[in-house]
Parts: C-alpha cells; structure tokens; sequence
C-alpha cells in the first residue's frame, strides 16, 4: 500500500519538485498551496507524511502544525517543516514544533538530500531520535533581511498573545486566519476547532443574523471604525468588537476582539484601583 504525502507551499514550482520526487518512491500526493488550502485537506484525514514550508501568507506553517498536532494527537505522524529561512532561526528551531526541519536550497542538490533523509526516517522509529531532526543545507549562510523579517513577525505575534482580550483574524471568505489564546480561552475551543472555520459557525444559530448584520455593515461603510455588540454562548455573554481589515486600503477581512461579559469587572472601578 502506497503511503500518502501532503505537500503544503505557496511556491507553485517547489510542490511539483517535491511531488515528482515523492511520486518517483512510491508516494501519493495531496497538494496544497497556502495555510488555509492545507487546513482543508487535513479535515479529510491524516497523512503519513506532511512537508510543509513555514513562511507563507495567512495561514502559516507553524500554525498548521499546531492544528495537526491537536487535531491528530491520538494518531501523529511525521511532520517535516521545509524552509529557506532555517538558518536565521537556528536557535529557536525547535519551538516550531515539526519533527524534522529541512532546509531549502538548489533544488538539484535537495534531491539528492531529500532522498538520502527519506531512506533514513522511513526505516526508523517515530518520533526521531533527539538531535536527529535537522537536515541543513551547508552552504546557506543566514541573510539580515530574513533574520529581521522573522523577527519583526514573531515580535507582532507576541504582542497579539500578550494583550489581555481575545482576537481573532477572519479572511475575506469569512474564515478564521488565526486566534490567539485568549480567544480560544473564551471561545473554550481548542484551535482546530477555530481555523480556518467559518466565524459564524462558532456562535449560536440565534446570534448568527446579528452578527454577519455587523460584518457587512462595517465592510459597506466606509467612515465606521467598529461596531460593538454582544452576543450571548453557552459559556456566557462575550462582548465583541467587529472592524475591517484592511491592507493598503482594500478589505482583506475582518478583526474581532472578544471579551467575556462579567458585571463584576465591567463596573466602574473607584478611582485609584
């Protein structure tokens, strides 16, 4: 029986490079080209393999292999992160979260790597053994400009999970991008049960109207920044904030910030406390 791969980059190029290579061993390719497209192939089942690049727009690797990691807890299999960018990130490789890391480089010579790796991780234990995880390509040397790059991103990620509400970033088709943890703590929904789902879905059906009213209106007036109201769950009234997403000034989708209701926080406090 042929074992199945999910090869997951937004490089149109890379995926039939890979694919022609796992297809050559015997492997059944599933495709997918973004985060989200990924997410999507995931919920039909697990794979026996999933190679994924990191930095790709929306919804990015590391995301999807915490979905996968939740999602497939009982049932894991190996997850191979695959990046130009590996060697800027050398020192906090691991909180990734892949099981083996690869760095990209000629594609040429990533055959003859990628094949060699292959004949290793098929004919060992899962999970590796530790310290056996990375696969460098020897002659990348770390570039400033990615180096900066994904340190600015991991300094607005860590502000997002810092702030003391929950957000959630919805794509213009109305699915979830990504959620921090304060929103999944309200929402008492683990992250695959947010990604990549329809943010009307996670509410009750008795809210629903209310709520796709205040995503349209803040998408069709132009001068409204936000819109607040309050929707009542299971787990108690949230408050919510809706405004656009907007990139150079075309919608890109929606905002939201949840915050749980609590009269006793809400009050006004005495001056001083």
């Amino acid at each position: 029986m042929s074992k199945k791969a999910l090869v997951v980059d937004n490089d149109f190029f890379f995926v039939e490079f890979m694919t022609e290579l796992l297809e050559k061993r015997g492997y059944e390719i599933v495709k997918a080209y973004d985060g989200k497209e990924a997410i999507l192939k995931l919920e039909e089942g697990p794979v026996d393999y999933l190679f994924l690049d990191i930095i790709m727009p929306k919804i990015d690797g590391k995301q999807v292999i915490e979905y996968t990691r939740n999602k497939f807890s009982e049932s894991p299999f190996p997850i191979i992160a695959m990046s130009g960018a590996f060697v800027e990130q050398m020192d906090g490789i691991n909180s990734i979260g892949a099981d083996y890391y690869i760095s990209k480089g000629p594609m040429e010579e990533m055959g003859v790597k990628i094949n060699d790796f292959l004949d290793r991780v098929e004919n060992q234990p899962f999970p590796p053994p530790t310290g056996d995880n990375i696969l460098e390509q020897a002659e990348l040397a770390p570039r400033e400009l990615t180096g900066e790059l994904i340190s600015s991103l991991n300094f607005e990620k860590s502000i997002i999970e810092s702030v003391g509400i929950g957000i959630i970033v919805v794509d213009k088709d109305v699915r979830i991008l990504s959620a921090n943890s304060q929103s999944l703590g309200i929402m008492n929904k683990p992250l695959e049960k947010l990604l990549n789902r329809h943010i009307t879905d996670i509410f009750p059906k008795s809210e629903k109207t209310k709520l796709i009213g205040s995503l349209k209106k803040v998408i069709l007036d132009q001068e409204l920044r936000k819109i607040t109201l309050t929707v009542a769950t299971e787990y108690g009234e949230i408050r919510m904030i809706v405004s656009a997403f907007r990139i150079n000034g075309e919608i890109a989708g929606w905002i939201i910030t949840l915050e749980k209701k609590d009269p006793e926080i809400d009050r006004d406090e005495p001056p001083g406390q």
